[in-house]
């Protein structure tokens, strides 16, 4: 009953994930929309968008952003929703720019390197993925394993990354739930108003 009448294909879903349908202003609004009706105090709410937030950044965390998120949330008593609505901050756009970031500050914490191209990641993933096929080929066979591509994506990418994110991904967290606060106590005393206004309107005059 509630199925699409044509199924989007596999390429059509994947090119909504870098551009959503509708473009990204609708696609923020429609976040917003569901942020500001969300019934808990805004303070919960920015709790909830602090950890969502958050949850982008740490690599350690990809691919279970949401329910790493709604665990922090729950935690916190932070509200569930808000939180995975803001781990939808990560996609296919803002994910680089967040990484190279995230990847040049650790760099310059750990003192190890002056930057890191977009070129040098996918370099270090490459080396590292081949040497993971390596391996699991070499497992059934007599071939040795090789480690240097890993160990290179260790030192140049992962913990530099994972040291380089923390504290960009809490001022991040930080500032979004800052502002959420006063946008969503605004926006919930809108909404109030706007439901007393139609309650009264509704009832017979005398």
């Amino acid at each position: 009953m509630f199925k699409r009448s044509k199924p989007a294909t596999w390429a059509k879903w994947a090119g909504q994930l870098i551009y959503p349908k509708g473009g990204f202003k609708r696609a923020v609004a429609y976040l917003w929309h569901r942020l500001r009706r969300l019934p808990d105090p805004p303070n919960r709410i920015a709790r909830g968008v602090f950890v969502g937030i958050f949850a982008n950044f740490p690599p350690i965390f990809f691919g279970i952003q949401m329910p790493v998120a709604a665990l922090l949330a729950w935690a916190l008593r932070g509200n569930v929703l808000a939180a995975v609505l803001g781990t939808l901050l990560s996609n296919p756009i803002t994910t680089p720019i967040i990484a190279l970031v995230s990847l040049n500050f650790g760099h310059w914490m750990l003192g190890t390197s002056d930057s890191v191209s977009i070129n040098g990641v996918f370099a270090a993933f490459a080396a590292a993925g081949q040497d993971l096929w390596h391996n699991l080929l070499a497992a059934f066979s007599d071939e040795t394993s090789h480690w240097e591509g890993l160990i290179l994506f260790w030192h140049q990418i992962y913990f530099p990354y994972l040291i380089g994110s923390i504290l960009p991904g809490l001022a991040t967290s930080a500032l979004f739930a800052w502002i959420s606060v006063p946008l969503v106590t605004a926006a919930q005393a809108l909404r109030r108003k706007r439901l007393n206004n139609r309650s009264l309107a509704r009832k017979p005059r005398p």
